[in-house]
């Protein structure tokens, strides 16, 4: 496998396409819902809620944590994870863009 040209792209490209990469698996935008809906969450909370092993549960949060769309805050012996408000604003800034800058045109393929 080839060594990826991320020096290449731009910060923005690269910041995307970590985020998306992130996002890309069904049981972290479930954890992603989770936490929005209860405004944060304790990895037994989201064991609990979404069926998933504790490990599991722990390796999707640790990749979001990684990606920076969330961030966790040591309560005692658990960690309360919630969104990263910075980072998720500049997401959705950065989707509506990408998203936004396609226009159909007339007698497209």
């Amino acid at each position: 496998m080839g060594v990826t040209k991320t020096a290449i792209f731009t910060d923005e490209q690269n910041r995307l396409a970590i985020q998306l990469k992130a996002l890309a698996h069904p049981a972290r935008i479930a954890i992603l819902q989770q936490i929005i809906s209860a405004n944060a969450c304790i990895c037994g909370d989201l064991v609990d809620e979404l069926g998933l092993a504790q490990a599991t549960i722990s390796q999707h949060l640790k990749e979001l944590k990684n990606a920076g769309i969330i961030q966790g805050t040591i309560e005692g012996v658990t960690v309360c994870y919630c969104i990263e408000p910075t980072a998720w604003k500049l997401l959705q800034d950065n989707l509506a863009a990408f998203f936004g800058s396609y226009h159909l045109p007339d007698g497209c393929c």
